[in-house]
């Protein structure tokens, strides 16, 4: 009797374990299940928050790309839709800001190529290529009084870039501040080769040779109102014009009126042009060619001028069985 209760006792305690097991075997199972659900809720949910924002970067991407291809063939308008869609999707990217900048200086719309640029500027405060930018900007708008306070706030960052004021300057007609600057490039040791011969040049301006003096004896000999006009009144617009027709009408004059510009206006490139080509014009090789080398070193981001400097040259130095020069200028003509 009591080995049959003894194996009634097992038995329920063995069902009791059993059920004990399961019980907990299906808690188990449950938090597993619970906890693979959340796993998966969770996961699913951070792929779709990444895949939109990974699809709005492919997207800028894809536009920026297309831009950057249209503007290398010269599609500056499509580059700037394209741009305006990465605008759309990321606004106020630095490097999409000054991407439109420069496109749109390429369609020569200087104001709005003004805006983005100093957006872009806000971004990056002590950006070189977008403050050389937008002096470029100035330049293009012959505004060389802010492209001169812009290069000087480069100046103070990199103290090298002072160099390019000297340019901005004789641009601006402004010899004084010109030789001012030189002077203190000089005393940083910061004068390369091209600015100690313009340092040179509006220190010593060419002396006249054949001009004549005497004020009244100009008068009597000058034929028409270009030429009394620029002697009464010594200006440069007018002087330019005048040089310009006497070389257009072969006029003899062209010598004596370029070499008087000369000395009056040393940083203007076009009276050096002008006495080079009288020079030649009286088969004066040597001394055209000293004229006009001296007289290259300002031109200042004109390619036509200097053109026209390099087919003199070349003409000069044909003349005088140079032939290492001529193709010296040849090439560097070719080149622009």
């Amino acid at each position: 009797m009591q080995n049959l209760h003894k194996t009634f006792r097992s038995k329920r305690q063995e069902k009791r374990d059993k059920t004990i097991n399961r019980l907990n075997i299906n808690i188990v199972l449950s938090f597993t299940f619970c906890l693979f659900s959340f796993i998966s809720y969770s996961q699913d949910s951070i792929p779709t928050h990444n895949s939109a924002e990974e699809i709005n970067n492919l997207k800028f991407q894809e536009y920026f790309f297309k831009a950057l291809s249209e503007k290398a063939i010269y599609n500056y308008q499509k580059a700037i839709e394209n741009l305006e869609e990465c605008n759309r999707l990321i606004p106020n990217d630095k490097a999409v800001l000054f991407e439109l900048s420069k496109n749109f200086l390429k369609l020569n719309r200087t104001y709005e190529s003004l805006q983005y640029a100093n957006d872009a500027l806000k971004k990056d405060t002590k950006n070189l290529w977008i403050l050389e930018h937008i002096v470029n900007i100035y330049k293009r708008d012959r505004n060389f009084n802010e492209a001169i306070k812009t290069q000087e706030r480069i100046g103070e960052l990199f103290p090298k870039k002072r160099k390019s004021l000297v340019y901005l300057h004789l641009q601006n007609n402004d010899v004084v501040s010109a030789k001012e600057v030189l002077k203190e490039l000089q005393e940083a040791k910061l004068l390369d080769a091209r600015l100690r011969r313009i340092q040179e040049k509006l220190t010593s301006p060419p002396k006249i040779t054949s001009l004549v003096t005497s004020k009244k004896s100009i008068v009597k000999k000058v034929t028409g109102d270009l030429k009394t006009e620029f002697t009464n009144n010594k200006t440069f617009s007018t002087l330019s014009t005048l040089l310009t027709k006497l070389y257009t009408e072969n006029d003899a004059d062209l010598l004596r009126f370029s070499e008087e510009g000369m000395q009056l206006f040393p940083a203007q490139p076009i009276v050096y042009l002008m006495n080079g080509r009288a020079l030649i014009q009286q088969k004066k090789y040597k001394k055209a060619i000293v004229s006009l080398q001296t007289g290259i070193d300002f031109v200042i981001d004109n390619n036509e001028m200097q053109s026209n400097f390099y087919k003199e040259l070349i003409k000069a130095y044909e003349r005088v069985g140079d032939a290492k020069n001529r193709k010296k200028f040849q090439k560097k003509l070719n080149a622009l």
